[in-house]
């Protein structure tokens, strides 16, 4: 077994997925509006894969010879957030959405947080995290009361100050939130978000933490462990998985440090390894500020690691690279888009493109893995392996 790598560039969606209208998702291209807002991209390694040929992008032409397998994945799972594109990357589709709570949680279960954890709550909204601080930052620090507050996804986001809870007082206090989050009220995820600073200049730290709900036993992660694959895992997919399966991870607190991350543990690892990158910057600081300016700086100096990358990519190892939902800075709304996503898949040695098309859901990336390291298939998924080339001639 030689070794694979997914990369999930959070948030970059390439489109309208067919359901985008129940969603109140209509127009959202998260990659084609921001590179027309920004007047162009400048991603030449990306380009030469295929990314342009996939889809339309302002500054990324259609390569004439694709150097890798290109295409589009749609979600099947019900929903369109972090947890769900994940799940369903590595083979569980989300047959029922999580909760989610646009008018806030209720009465009686903010009643009982205060009674576990000693904090009162003020908040309670769907909001921005950005602007929730600034509005409510003053009165938190001066009340001591915990800013809790929801988006359009299924989750459950307790802000402090690092005055009022240092970072282990807020952890503890969203682990006794995601015991308390069971059925009905069961949110994919309780996010721990501090921030720091003085009023008027509040600033999130680096120091975020997500509590996930524990993936369903199809999950492929521990299927490749039994099959003697050594996964690790780095930036946010630790947590995204509930560590289910992933048998070291290393922390990334932006971009960066995540494709730094994932140079060192790729330069150490041995056969039969499997790396999970989340490169979270995409969504978290402009997807979600409707900065596409930053997304577009972002994904250029993405692009320059990349090809640097690719050089040192071995003979017959394996590059997926795709993302887990949308998430357009270019639209009014600051959530996420129900999108396609784009598929990039590079076989070290094999400099040969192949149009993989659309395919119907994110599990084809794991039914890919799983034949690549010759583990059992998931449940549902089919995999492309075939289709980029000859792994004995690489």
């Amino acid at each position: 077994m030689a070794r694979a790598i997914l990369i999930v560039l959070d948030g970059l969606g390439v489109g309208g997925a067919p359901d985008a209208a129940a969603y109140g998702d209509e127009g959202s291209d998260t990659l084609a509006n921001m590179a027309a807002a920004v007047g162009g991209l400048q991603v030449p390694n990306l380009a030469s894969l295929g990314l342009g040929n996939l889809h339309a992008i302002a500054g990324v032409a259609p390569a004439a010879r694709p150097r890798a397998g290109y295409g589009r994945l749609v979600e099947v799972s019900a929903g369109k957030d972090s947890t769900t594109g994940h799940w369903e990357l590595m083979g569980v589709v989300t047959e029922h959405p999580f909760p989610t709570y646009p008018n806030g949680f209720p009465p009686d279960l903010l009643a009982e947080f205060t009674r576990l954890t000693g904090y009162g709550v003020i908040g309670n909204k769907a909001a921005s995290g950005t602007a929730i601080i600034e509005e409510l930052g003053d009165e938190h620090r001066a009340t001591r009361k915990l800013i809790v507050y929801t988006s359009a996804d299924s989750v459950f986001q307790i802000a402090a100050h690092d005055e009022v809870c240092d970072i282990e007082e807020l952890y503890r206090v969203c682990q006794i939130a995601r015991d308390l989050l069971q059925p009905p009220h069961q949110v994919s995820r309780v996010i721990a978000r501090p921030f720091t600073g003085p009023s008027g200049a509040y600033a999130r730290t680096t120091q975020r933490h997500d509590y996930s709900v524990e993936p369903p036993k199809e999950l492929l992660l521990p299927a490749l462990q039994r099959a003697g694959v050594r996964v690790e895992s780095i930036g946010k997919i630790y947590d995204l998985y509930a560590g289910l399966g992933i048998d070291r991870t290393h922390a990334s607190r932006n971009n960066a440090e995540g494709m730094a991350r994932l140079d060192e543990v790729y330069a150490a690892a041995d056969d039969g390894t499997l790396i999970l990158l989340n490169l979270v910057d995409f969504d978290m600081l402009w997807g979600h500020r409707n900065d596409p300016q930053g997304m577009r700086r972002g994904l250029e100096e993405f692009d320059r690691w990349l090809g640097g990358f690719l050089t040192r990519l071995r003979a017959g190892d394996l590059l997926l690279m795709t993302a887990d939902h949308g998430n357009d800075p270019t639209t009014p709304t600051t959530d996420h888009s129900r999108e396609m996503v784009p598929l990039l898949a590079c076989l070290g040695a094999v400099d040969r493109g192949v149009d993989l098309g659309t395919l119907e859901g994110f599990m084809d990336v794991a039914a890919t893995f799983a034949d690549f390291f010759g583990a059992p298939p998931p449940r549902r998924g089919h995999s492309f392996l075939a289709r980029l080339g000859d792994r004995g001639a690489a």
